[in-house]
């Protein structure tokens, strides 16, 4: 009996003892280089220490607080906007009248699928100055010249939220979706019996229910949000003049384009680590930390 014991506790750290390993390599290791990494400073294979000196740079950086900029406006308007899109998508999609749920549910949530490169060129030649958009709104004679949606910086924000939340919102539904399905119905036939209507029903058993959902979906969203990369890439390369670039674009160009300085790199992603920490830490004080 005490040798199967001990065949089944070996066994058992065998299970937990190399997926650990991996992790450890491949996570926490690469965090810990990283993070003496934004202590230094030099080119190519060339590096010294320079304490906190990378630190101090990102509060004088103009790019650094134009890219925080962007992203935090991406963050503050796309992100409740799509949990709330997605919640209400949800609601309609869980009517129990309601037919061809399931080729509504696939519909919303395939963008979620699509390869990111490949909606992110779709998004570009649609919104481009010979795109179907303009050549549509010249059509039904709404513009009488193209209209620059990527060359102008508003236009080209707009654009970046727009391709965010259409990629994104069907994620999100699918959450609210199962933790709709797991509500009593008593619920509601007690609330119809009650005289709630379907909107009163909506914010005052729906909703409430799924707070914790709701604050998963927008944890994981401003983390998501906060490390935006492929869509700015492929859509606008964070242009004109920036107005598009973020956090993830900036790191990327202090890499790869501008003249390389992977220690400042590393310390511009250390700021995203410290936004999400806060963010997260906001979010959970906010919805309440025991749900």
């Amino acid at each position: 009996m005490e040798k199967k014991w001990n065949k089944s506790t070996i066994a058992g750290w065998q299970f937990v003892l190399w997926p650990s390993l991996i992790i450890m390599l491949f996570s926490f290791y690469p965090m810990i280089q990283s993070l003496l990494l934004s202590f230094q400073s030099g080119k190519g294979t060339v590096y010294s220490f320079v304490g906190l000196k990378n630190y101090v740079r990102l509060f004088s950086d103009p790019m650094f607080r134009q890219a925080v900029s962007n992203t935090l406006l991406y963050l503050v308007i796309q992100v409740p906007i799509m949990l709330f899109l997605g919640l209400i998508i949800a609601y309609f999609l869980n009517m129990p009248g309601l037919r061809f749920k399931g080729v509504y549910r696939t519909a919303i949530f395939l963008p979620c699928v699509t390869s990111l490169v490949s909606y992110a060129v779709l998004f570009k030649s649609i919104f481009s100055v010979d795109g179907i958009l303009n050549r549509m709104l010249m059509s039904i004679h709404l513009v009488s010249e193209p209209v620059g949606w990527l060359t102008d910086p508003l236009w080209a924000r707009i654009v970046i939220i727009l391709a965010i939340t259409w990629r994104w919102t069907g994620y999100n539904m699918i959450f609210y979706l199962s933790a709709m399905q797991n509500i009593d119905p008593s619920v509601y036939e007690a609330a119809s019996i009650d005289g709630a209507s379907k909107t009163r029903q909506f914010f005052s058993i729906t909703t409430p229910m799924l707070k914790p959902i709701i604050l998963f979906t927008a944890i994981i969203s401003t983390n998501g949000t906060l490390q935006l990369f492929d869509e700015v890439v492929n859509i606008t390369n964070g242009g004109p003049g920036n107005s598009t670039m973020t956090i993830s674009n900036y790191i990327y160009n202090l890499s790869f384009v501008y003249t390389p300085n992977f220690g400042y790199a590393a310390t511009v992603s250390y700021a995203i680590v410290i936004m999400v920490a806060v963010l997260a830490f906001l979010q959970l004080k906010v919805g309440g930390e025991k749900d």
